[in-house]
């Protein structure tokens, strides 16, 4: 079963009715961003995902009080 036009067409306004027009390109580029991390762990990268994760900032909260 393959989709055509008017399918398309109807999939797109409900997702515009349902997200409304601002969310769209967010739910795109997340979706996006989705793909590239599976398709990163799959094909066994690592290299690039350490990369990343060397960049991540810990959260202030993680802060050891030493006042007591």
């Amino acid at each position: 079963m393959r989709l055509g036009a008017p399918e398309l067409l109807i999939i797109l306004a409900v997702v515009l009715i349902l997200f409304g027009g601002q969310r769209v390109p967010q739910l795109g580029a997340a979706l996006g961003q989705a793909i590239r991390n599976f398709k990163r762990g799959f094909s066994g990268d690592d290299a690039t995902v350490n990369a990343q994760e060397t960049h991540v900032v810990p959260p202030a909260s993680s802060t050891i009080r030493k006042d007591v």
